[in-house]
């Protein structure tokens, strides 16, 4: 007869077909079977067995109780280097760590834990800090979550911190990193933004080296910018940094998963000596000056995707509705249906900023090429050169959230104006110098 385990404890299950395999039984969720034990295995891997015709013994109870987590806050440790180091949570994969006595996954990480995972922390700073500001999927994160993160971020390079981290969930992370790339200018140090797409518990894990990377950038980058950082390959061979505001998650699983578009990346780390190498020479110097903090951002703004038979009153709607700003993606040059032409029309002519950006994210917009495109200039449309539409999207937001009471035309001016290289100024992307296989 099987035993009945809790979640957190040690079994071994004899399966039907004689399988025998040893781990701690894992939660269940929502989307669970009844009839499957999910157990974590010694390599870090979790398995779903059939519970039908299973032995199942208990061999060690769990040791603490599962799902205790420690309320957010702060935890701050001393170390042996230089460096005045900060990491911001706000949650993702990097941050969650396994409690083996339970077999649950932690969403949370404090000081000791990251040195732990991270020696090289303790090694370069003198101080290390981490400050749970969230724990929140990214896809859940919300302008107000921008904002109140920009201003933490403020905060620490007022207090004098010399490397400046945020960890976050791969998925929307573009969106939150361009956000800080406009709501803080003038930066001193580079801001990183850091992730994972495998969890720390499993051997795959790219958690590790995308953080160790982070320690070279901030003692090594010339640049003042708010940057992703994540592995370059799906090998552990180089850290690739991309601009905030240029760089776009492009594979639902790969390590390698975010590359820069219509750019090169700013730098890259070859692992595991930390080597650094700065690759573009177009890049925002770090500055001494005051920084300058505007951390608004307006929720009447839209992303909408044209698809062929959009429904024009989608458009309309967005007006109707209060919006004050709609980023169209549109085909090819940046081109919608002409029925919907009117609609943008009727957009502008009420005030509303209607940008156009290209669904094929590499080259630019150009809306003077073709019939329907130069009807939507006619119409007050404003295309956006090689603007990504999600940073398009957000540079329109925090336009209308910092700016309030700027005149429609006041606010193109500043949508279409180069402010962090979100343009990239250069045509053609041969006059950059090989970045790629350590060329």
């Amino acid at each position: 007869m099987s035993d009945n385990p809790e979640v957190g404890d040690l079994v071994r299950v004899h399966t039907e077909s004689g399988l025998i395999l040893e781990g701690i039984v894992m939660p269940s969720t929502e989307f669970s079977s009844s009839d499957v034990l999910v157990i974590k295995l010694s390599n870090g891997y979790n398995v779903g067995v059939s519970r039908k015709g299973a032995k199942i013994e208990i061999l060690r109870k769990k040791a603490v109780d599962v799902g205790k987590v420690s309320p957010p806050g702060t935890s701050r440790i001393s170390g042996k280097g230089s460096l005045k180091t900060s990491l911001i949570s706000t949650g993702g994969t990097i941050v969650s760590k396994v409690e083996y006595e339970t077999g649950a996954v932690k969403p949370a990480i404090t000081a000791e834990e990251l040195v732990e995972m991270v020696p090289e922390f303790l090694e370069n700073s003198s101080l290390i800090e981490v400050f749970e500001l969230y724990r929140v999927f990214s896809e859940d994160i919300t302008p107000e979550h921008w904002s109140k993160l920009a201003q933490e971020v403020a905060k620490r390079i007022n207090e004098g911190f010399d490397a400046v981290i945020v960890a976050h969930g791969t998925d929307a992370m573009a969106f939150t990193a361009s956000a800080l790339a406009f709501a803080l200018q003038n930066l001193p140090i580079p801001i990183m933004f850091v992730g994972a797409q495998r969890s720390s518990d499993r051997p795959s894990t790219d958690a590790v080296l995308n953080l160790r990377a982070c320690m070279s950038i901030a003692k090594h980058a010339p640049y003042g910018e708010v940057v992703v950082v994540m592995h370059g390959s799906t090998s552990d061979e180089y850290i690739l940094v991309h601009r905030g505001v240029k760089v776009r998650k492009m594979h639902t699983s790969r390590r390698d998963a975010f590359q820069s578009i219509n750019d090169i990346p700013l730098s890259k780390v070859i692992m595991p000596e930390g080597k650094f190498i700065q690759l573009s020479n177009t890049y925002l110097p770090r500055k001494k000056g005051e920084l300058l903090v505007r951390p608004k951002f307006s929720d009447k703004v839209a992303l909408l995707k044209f698809y062929p038979n959009m429904d024009c009153t989608l458009i309309d709607y967005l007006v109707d509705k209060g919006y004050k700003g709609i980023i169209i993606e549109g085909t090819g040059l940046g081109h919608i249906r002409g029925p919907c032409i009117d609609s943008v029309k009727r957009a502008s002519e009420e005030g509303v900023i209607v940008g156009i950006t290209s669904q094929t994210l590499f080259g630019r917009v150009n809306l003077k090429v073709y019939t329907n495109g130069r009807r939507l200039l006619q119409a007050g449309a404003v295309p956006l050169s090689d603007m990504l539409p999600e940073t398009a999207y957000v540079k329109l937001s925090w336009i209308i959230g910092n700016f309030p009471d700027s005149e429609r035309e006041e606010r193109v001016e500043m949508l279409t104006r180069n402010m962090v290289f979100e343009i990239n100024p250069v045509h053609d992307m041969r006059h950059y110098p090989r970045w790629y296989h350590g060329d």
